[in-house]
């Protein structure tokens, strides 16, 4: 049996000065129509009018396109563009789902990216590492290791002071058979993740090695002259390092997220809140927090690992091997005893340590939640199966209330 794979190959590209001045004027065009889409749409909502759908707003953009004030919009690839009004549908869509906020306004230097959706216009040649797109020509890359499957879309996107393709390709793969067995993880902050077997991964704590470096580069820019050439160059230095603490992060999430997929057929994780954990605790003028300081530096801590990142690329890292993802509730997974099945907060009296104290048993805390974690996941995949006529597809498997009273 085979299967559809999508997959994004990213590399750096190497443009010329001219395609660097092209690629921001139309990065800049696309931002411009999105801001101004998403204005006209505000305009219509207060008036009480329809908002306008994706067809209504590509006859609007040809009209942009064609008129004497923004006459310069003719000079952007009009793919693009029309994508640009295609995110801003998605992002009403996802607002009205209750997955996103509402829309906002775009920035300039914040994301600057456009996307050619049409693969007939684009040109790949991996032998003399070049990509042929439309309105920019050839333009070299790094090639760092070759691209798979049927080129579908091209985005192109600056960070960090540079300009990246990514390449999105399908391909037909043959049905995976998962390896290895099952595990349960417990995420933390002393341990990044510890697995039920035992094994663990320290944390890499990305921001906190550049921390000092990111404060004075910061401090440095507060200092400028706004507008000035000094400044230019005192924020481009505060975006390296930015970009530098997030490349470390996601090699470390990758590594360790391809790791524990490719060695376990099921993996179960708690389904942990992390906007709720981190949520900041200096409360308001009448009420205000308590500790905020320490909470403060435990919110640094949490965000440092990134483990939404982790979770997600655990989840279709996992699919592509055939495996799944189980989330389970995080309640008590740290405070039963594996053991005895006792539940007490007394039984974790430190961090590292976990003792019960109805039958004695004593293990690593973080040892004790993953085994806890392991099980839930399998009361929980237990379920799914009894319900259905055969087994789930690969991917997430998350808790829910019906889930919840299933137990084992």
């Amino acid at each position: 049996m085979r299967m559809q794979r999508l997959k994004a190959f990213k590399f750096e590209l190497r443009p010329t000065g001219e395609q660097q001045r092209r690629m921001r004027r139309f990065a800049g065009s696309c931002r411009f129509v999105y801001n101004k889409a998403l204005a006209l749409q505000k305009e219509r909502y207060e008036r009480g009018e329809k908002k306008l759908g994706y067809a209504g707003l590509c006859k609007l953009l040809t009209e942009w396109r064609n008129s004497d004030e923004t006459a310069w919009l003719a000079d952007a690839p009009v793919h693009p563009l029309q994508q640009t009004l295609k995110d801003l549908e998605r992002a009403y869509s996802n607002f009205f789902a209750k997955r996103a906020d509402f829309p906002r306004f775009k920035k300039k230097g914040q994301r600057d990216s456009f996307r050619y959706p049409d693969p007939k216009q684009i040109k790949l040649d991996q032998g003399n590492s070049r990509i042929f797109l439309p309105k920019l020509g050839r333009l070299r890359y790094r090639n760092s290791r070759d691209v798979l499957g049927t080129v579908k879309n091209v985005t192109v996107s600056l960070s960090g002071g540079k300009w990246f393709v990514s390449i999105q390709t399908e391909r037909e793969v043959e049905q995976p058979i998962p390896q290895g067995g099952a595990v349960g993880i417990d995420m933390g902050l002393a341990r990044f993740a510890t697995l039920s077997d035992g094994t663990f991964y320290a944390p890499l704590n990305s921001f906190k090695r550049h921390e000092t470096r990111l404060r004075k580069a910061q401090q440095a820019l507060s200092r400028k002259v706004k507008f000035s050439n000094n400044r230019k160059k005192a924020k481009a230095r505060v975006q390296r390092i930015h970009s530098r603490i997030g490349n470390a992060r996601r090699d470390f999430l990758h590594k360790t997220s391809t790791a524990i997929s490719q060695n376990h057929a099921m993996v179960c994780i708690e389904d942990l809140q992390v906007r709720n954990m981190s949520r900041s605790a200096a409360g308001t003028t009448e009420q205000p927090g308590r500790n905020v300081r320490a909470k403060s530096g435990l919110n640094k801590s949490i965000l440092d690992q990134g483990r939404f990142e982790f979770r997600r690329q655990l989840d279709y890292k996992l699919a592509w091997q055939g495996g799944w993802l189980v989330a389970v509730p995080p309640q008590n997974t740290s405070r039963t005893c594996p053991c005895c099945g006792h539940v007490s907060a007394d039984n974790r009296q430190t961090q590292a340590r976990f003792a019960c104290v109805e039958c004695g048993f004593e293990e690593n805390a973080e040892v004790v939640g993953a085994i806890n974690v392991l099980r839930a996941g399998h009361a929980r995949f237990a379920c799914e199966v009894s319900d259905a006529v055969g087994s789930p597809a690969a991917g997430t498997h998350r808790s829910d209330s019906g889930a919840a009273q299933c137990r084992p």
